[in-house]
């Protein structure tokens, strides 16, 4: 059904929702979803809170110095 949906359809497309929503309105949609992806994509990249700290003295590859005392 939408295989043939070509560079015409699109531009109507737009112009109907300019003309539904109003210039201000859109340009407001499309500010909120730039933030909206801006912040997706920094989440993806910050470190997550729930994730062990790489700490020196919780290594799992070094047995316990105690363990043999």
């Amino acid at each position: 059904m939408l295989r043939n949906i070509g560079p015409v359809e699109v531009l109507l497309l737009l112009a109907v929702v300019i003309l539904v929503f109003g210039v201000g309105r859109v340009a407001e949609l499309g500010g909120a979803l730039g933030r909206s992806i801006r912040e997706f994509r920094s989440e993806l990249h910050a470190p997550r809170d729930d994730e062990p700290a790489n700490d020196e003295n919780t290594s799992k590859g070094k047995p316990d110095s105690k363990a043999g005392e």
